[in-house]
């Protein structure tokens, strides 16, 4: 065959083999830059496993009785310390809460009092902060807290004052069969303990893997910070910071060391990096309201004791990744945010006064609609406003905030309207 027919079929395959060629190069390629933007990231592969030769009671049984536990347990960096499970687990025989277990006696689910024997500053923070007993006593009340638990709970921040008698009758309305799958579930986040500890520190470092990556995403916070009255995930998901979160985050050092992290490691803050995390000037703390300058889940917000402190901290935060101008702007205009959305409570009091005045509303909680408009109109719409603001989702600070707000007090002049002109009084524009 002469050469002048052999040359298609040549050329054909060798456009065949170039393109295979580059194929491979551009697969290559990217799995290199995969691998690049993964740097510093945990790796699934070669996780040694701790306990994989261990001989220790606890683990020879749990290995059948709950293998999954026992391989999250392994992997941790609690196991890699030489942490066992009896140091967490087993206690004395006369140890409030104790259960006898294969001859020994044990916490089934361990309290910060055991925690506070390695993490004794961190049970302490935690302990003295609104994730405390003013978590807990937000939907069960203090009754049954002992001398001493009152006085932790009355010398924190919000249990100075009580915002929150409406959500304690919420909780005796509903019963215990719903509170215990609802509130109790994230409120439980402050309960006090058999031992006198207070708290589960398990509900943001899930068992058994203690994880860092876990404890610093934002999805863990979700668990609670969600819904109508507060709704901070949603927020943070439309914000710049979560955007920043949800398109790079794969590529950020979720296992950095506590207490060195930088803009390097996270170049946007999650809900951890803001109120946790050591981070530019801000120590790491246990205590989330330690950078919050008002009260925000109140009816009417007002400045948190030593607010001004807790600024600085926050600020030295912002100011790794802003410039000092942005940030004070920023906190001038958020500032006035909230005076504009105490504005719209005070607003709702005033229409609702003269039924007050007249005693025309029940005093049993809930008992009507006008109850219910008036407690969302703060409790959920001025609350998602106010988060809104500060953490800059527009979306629910207009539509799920403000918008909600003005058709509320709209509901609420209806409603006020229409109880005094069944009463015999003047409706009229009361309350306009």
């Amino acid at each position: 065959m002469s050469s002048s027919s052999e040359g298609p079929l040549f050329s054909r395959s060798r456009v065949l083999i170039g393109t295979l060629l580059i194929a491979v190069v551009v697969i290559g390629l990217a799995a290199v830059i995969r691998t690049i933007g993964r740097a510093g990231e945990p790796s699934e592969v070669g996780r040694v496993n701790a306990l994989a030769d261990s001989n220790d009671r606890c683990v020879h049984c749990h290995r059948n009785a709950t293998p999954g536990i026992v391989e999250q347990f392994g992997t941790s960096t609690m196991a890699a310390s030489n942490v066992k499970c009896e140091d967490c687990h087993e206690v004395p025989q006369d140890y409030a809460g104790a259960k006898e277990h294969e001859g020994t006696w044990i916490l089934a689910s361990p309290t910060p009092h055991m925690c506070s024997k390695c993490h004794g500053p961190e049970t302490d923070q935690f302990e003295h902060s609104r994730h405390g007993i003013p978590a807990f006593a937000a939907y069960a009340g203090s009754e049954g807290l002992t001398t001493d638990q009152m006085a932790q709970y009355e010398a924190i921040p919000e249990g100075q004052f009580d915002p929150h008698k409406l959500r304690n009758a919420l909780f005796a309305l509903e019963g215990p069969e719903i509170t215990h799958f609802a509130c109790a579930s994230c409120h439980g986040v402050g309960r006090p303990n058999p031992d006198g500890s207070v708290g589960q520190c398990q509900k943001c470092h899930l068992r058994h893997e203690f994880s860092l990556e876990q404890a610093r995403k934002p999805e863990t916070c979700n668990a609670c910070h969600i819904g109508p009255d507060h709704p901070q995930f949603e927020i943070y998901t439309e914000s710049p910071h979560g955007i920043a979160y949800h398109t790079g985050g794969d590529t950020w050092h979720w296992d950095a060391r506590p207490g060195t992290l930088t803009p390097r490691d996270f170049p946007a803050p999650t809900c951890a990096t803001c109120h946790f995390s050591g981070f530019g000037g801000a120590s790491t703390t246990h205590d989330a309201g330690e950078r919050l300058t008002w009260f925000l889940a109140a009816e009417v917000s007002t400045r948190r004791p030593g607010w001004q402190d807790n600024k600085v901290r926050m600020q030295s935060v912002c100011m790794e990744c802003h410039n000092s101008k942005f940030v004070n702007d920023f906190y001038d205009a958020a500032d006035r945010g909230v005076e504009a959305v105490n504005a719209r409570v005070h607003e709702a009091d005033s229409i609702v006064q003269p039924l007050k005045d007249r005693e025309l509303l029940s005093a049993a909680p809930f008992d009507e609609p006008i109850d219910y408009i008036y407690f969302e109109n703060w409790h959920h719409w001025g609350r998602t406003a106010k988060f809104g603001m500060w953490m800059q989702g527009p979306d629910y600070t207009q539509w799920h905030g403000a918008y909600e707000m003005l058709k509320s007090l709209s509901e609420l002049r209806t409603m006020t309207r229409e109880k005094l002109e069944d009463a015999g009084g003047s409706g009229g524009r009361e309350g306009r």
